[in-house]
């Protein structure tokens, strides 16, 4: 068929749209089965190949900055796909190794890291376990020893052979001096002697004074004596202890070697465990004590016990516990993580705090695993929405994926709001490919304000909501609603009930050409279904229970719209359906509550009189109108300007408004209505009110396509039915369109009983005439529109406005007064 732009008879009026022009059933002899259980199921993603090639492509490449952003809108399965191919390609990777924060011996503050092979951490953390428990057994039996005790005594007997040698020397010296050394409570003395024993003072009195003064002279000698070996006496007893610890150390490195030998042996091939085992043999060496049962009358105060239980043996002895960060099966493969709840703390870690007497307190063991070290040496899934709107978890991210590595810090910390001492846990180091999951408007908005999103994830994975339909797509989409119930356990459908759900992904794709792909509506539907199936007993799924699940679901969500309906029949909303009227259409806007999307018809209204040549948008005067309806308003200045008058000013004030609108109205898809309500109160002929109008126009007068058509169609149908159709009623859409009707059979059926039309339009002209009935109008030879005609009205009107805003200007010009001649200047 040649274009109708080749015919100007064609392009003066609309096209009729015949119901045989919107059979958009889909045809039986595609769906080459009895029912869906023949078929085989799916080993790939239906029309997704642009988006599985991203993955592959991202999967394929190790280098740092391949981080995957998967967008597309919500349901359409991005999470689901994702995960599919990170199955694959994990179950062929070796799994990760297990990571464990342990002790630092040398720094406390600050926990080491160890990194074993995958299902040796747990392993680990037991024989660490194992041997705590067989030094407390171990070291107290060796002590327990006679040997032991004999050692002990003798270095204990040693030092006080020693203190009591070093006190007879003097007493010694001094007895051959005639002076007793003499052992008071108070302390040592000396005294002369006399007969064995000690002189009485007044015998000492009586002696000459030559002899006294020696006897003075020899005491004063003997206490720098007796006093240097009483400050020997704490050195050797720190020597004495020195031993004994030397030999406590022998005693406990007869048991820790032998024990720690055996724990070496099993981790032979680690050597950060072995370094780790050296420091705890040492460690263990130093205190012994630690694992020495307190004796009987030994223990803390009630008081005592509550303020030095972060120092208790009990608790000194978790030095040497493993804290099993993360952890896999040996031939687990790589792991997948989904952190649903990104926090800042979520993906990086946390470290918690124990309260003890109102004081909080922590350790090395009380440091968790955040989703990154789950995640570490596979994937980890995000939520992009999520991430962003949880405080510092985006930069938090951004900064383990830059510096590859995890550092554990609390989040009071990062945000400077504590600046008490807290544990720095040695970072871990980080090989982990991110998938975030998001909508497109926000990964465009976050290339747009954020540069280290190009730098951090390189690999766009996007989404098609749709696939062209043909018929290999349709038996494709068939193999995807067997497999799509084979995973849920539902019955099968019948090859015309999957007719209807591949009719109804047409409709959700608001294209008769093309497939809806999202996964949600359609598991939702095929769920739904089933249910009615099961309610009559059946065992397979028929078109009925289809229909009955699609008529449910609506039924379920179209509260709001059957009371703006009804509004409309009681004559509350004022939309007139049959009848005529100038400078009054009926237009058809659109209202999305929830996942609800419906159309209703609103009545719009035009005034024109003489004026300065503007357009009014009460709309947007009262900024109840959108930036995007504005501009659909000042197109149609544009239009007006470009076709009548072209070498005059317009000379007109018009106003636009949409009546009993109390929301903001935003889209041009009205402004085809608006214009035809204009044009209709500038030629002063009037509208057919059986007619709706939806579709943007041009500057040129083109008819434009909009969205949402078939809500708006089945809307307006919806009023003229409850009122009785009359035959003299339908709705102008664009040509543009008309592959995107997939309408209702109900009004499918009122187009093929002439009860209502659809009309086709390309051009405004079209519409002026299917609107008035009269000829829109071509200019002639000269230039000028055919009188009576729309647009020869309009012009004329416009012409008669410019006449008398010209005569205005006249009569309101001021008269030039004539001057008098001046006389020759002396």
């Amino acid at each position: 068929m040649a274009p109708r732009g080749s015919d100007p008879a064609a392009r003066a009026t609309a096209r009729r749209v015949e119901a045989c022009d919107l059979e958009r059933t889909c045809p039986l002899e595609d769906l080459a089965f009895g029912t869906t259980a023949e078929l085989e199921p799916l080993d790939h993603v239906v029309g997704q190949d642009r988006a599985v090639d991203a993955i592959a492509f991202g999967l394929g490449l190790a280098h740092p900055g391949y981080n995957l952003f998967a967008m597309g809108p919500e349901g359409i399965g991005r999470r689901t796909i994702v995960r599919q191919h990170l199955q694959a390609e994990a179950a062929r990777r070796e799994p990760p190794a297990d990571w464990c924060y342990v002790f630092n011996f040398g720094a406390p503050g600050k926990p080491g890291r160890l990194r074993l092979p995958a299902g040796h951490a747990l392993k680990l953390q037991a024989d660490m376990g194992r041997l705590v428990d067989e030094l407390r057994l171990g070291i107290p039996a060796a002590f327990e020893t006679d040997e032991y005790r004999a050692r002990r005594q003798e270095l204990e007997t040693e030092f006080s052979d020693r203190q009591e040698q070093a006190i007879a020397q003097v007493g010694a010296r001094a007895r051959e001096q005639k002076i007793a050394l003499l052992h008071t409570p108070g302390g040592f003395g000396f005294a002369p002697m006399e007969d064995e024993g000690v002189m009485a003072p007044e015998r000492f009195h009586a002696l000459p004074e030559a002899e006294q003064k020696r006897i003075q002279e020899a005491i004063q000698v003997l206490q720098k004596d007796l006093e240097a070996v009483i400050e020997s006496v704490p050195k050797w007893r720190r020597e004495a202890q020195q031993k004994v610890r030397e030999l406590d150390r022998q005693v406990t490195h007869s048991v820790v070697r032998s024990l720690i030998e055996e724990l070496r042996s099993a981790y032979d091939a680690f050597p950060e465990v072995l370094a780790y085992l050296d420091q705890v043999r040492e460690d263990v060496l130093d205190h012994a004590a630690l694992f020495q049962p307190t004796k009987e009358g030994e223990g803390p105060t009630l008081i005592g016990a509550l303020f030095t239980r972060g120092d208790s043996a009990e608790s000194r002895l978790q030095r040497y516990q493993v804290n099993v960060l993360v952890h896999h099966e040996a031939d687990g493969g790589a792991p997948i993580v989904y952190e649903d709840h990104p926090t800042h703390d979520n993906l990086v870690g946390r470290i918690e705090h124990e309260s003890r007497m109102g004081a909080l307190e922590t350790d090395f063991t009380l440091v968790r695993a955040g989703a990154l070290h789950r995640a570490n040496g596979g994937f980890l899934i995000l939520d992009a929405v999520k991430v962003l709107t949880e405080p510092l978890a985006w930069d938090a991210l951004k900064r383990a994926l830059r510096s590859r590595e995890i550092r554990t810090e609390p989040l009071g910390h990062a945000l400077g709001l504590i600046s008490t001492v807290s544990l720095e846990p040695e970072p871990i180091p980080l090989d982990v490919k991110v998938v975030l999951v998001g909508p497109r408007l926000v990964y465009y908005l976050l290339h747009a304000l954020d540069p280290e999103l190009g730098e951090l994830f390189k690999v766009v994975v996007d989404f098609e909501e749709d696939l062209p339909s043909s018929a290999a797509a349709r038996l494709l989409f068939a193999r995807l609603v067997a497999s799509a119930l084979r995973a849920r356990t539902l019955r099968p459908l019948d090859r015309l009930a999957v007719a209807r759900v591949i009719e109804d992904a047409a409709r959700r794709a608001d294209d008769a050409e093309r497939l809806s792909v999202g996964m949600a509506p359609l598991v939702d539907l095929l769920v739904e279904a089933d249910h009615f199936a099961a309610a009559r007993g059946a065992t397979v799924g028929s078109a009925e229970d289809v229909d009955r699940a699609i008529e449910a679901r609506d039924r379920r969500a179209d509260r709001a719209e059957s009371r703006l309906r009804q509004e409309i029949l009681r004559g509350t909303l004022l939309v007139a359906t049959e009848g005529e009227r100038v400078g009054q259409v009926n237009g058809l806007a659109v209202t999305q509550l929830g996942g609800h999307a419906f159309g209703m018809p609103v009545r719009i209204t035009a005034t024109v009189r003489l004026g300065a040549g503007r357009v009014l948008d009460i709309e947007r005067e009262a900024q109840l109108g959108g930036p995007i309806h504005s501009k659909g308003v000042l197109i149609l200045s544009g239009f007006l300007a470009g076709r009548y008058l072209p070498n005059d000013a317009l000379s007109l004030a018009a106003s636009l408004v949409f009546e009993q609108s109390y929301g903001t109205i935003e889209g041009d898809s009205a402004s085809a209505a608006e214009l035809f309500a204009l044009l209709s109160a500038l030629a002063d002929v009037p509208v057919r009110q059986g007619f709706a109008v939806t579709g943007s126009v041009s500057q040129q007068g083109d008819v434009q396509a909009v969205g949402s058509v078939n809500e708006k169609v089945e809307g307006f149908f919806a009023v003229c039915r409850e009122r009785g159709l009359t035959g003299k009623q339908g709705v102008l859409v664009p040509e543009a369109n008309v592959k995107n009707l997939v309408l209702h059979r109900d009004v499918t059926q009122a187009l093929r009983a002439g009860t209502f039309h659809l009309y086709a339009i390309e051009t405004v002209d079209q519409g002026l005439a299917a609107l008035t009935g009269l000829s829109a109008g071509e200019r002639d030879a000269l230039g000028r529109f055919p009188a009576g005609t729309v647009n020869g009205r309009i012009e004329a009107r416009l012409a008669d406005l410019a006449q008398r805003a010209a005569r205005l200007f006249v009569a309101h010009a001021a008269p030039v007064r004539p001057q008098a001649p001046k006389g020759p200047r002396r």
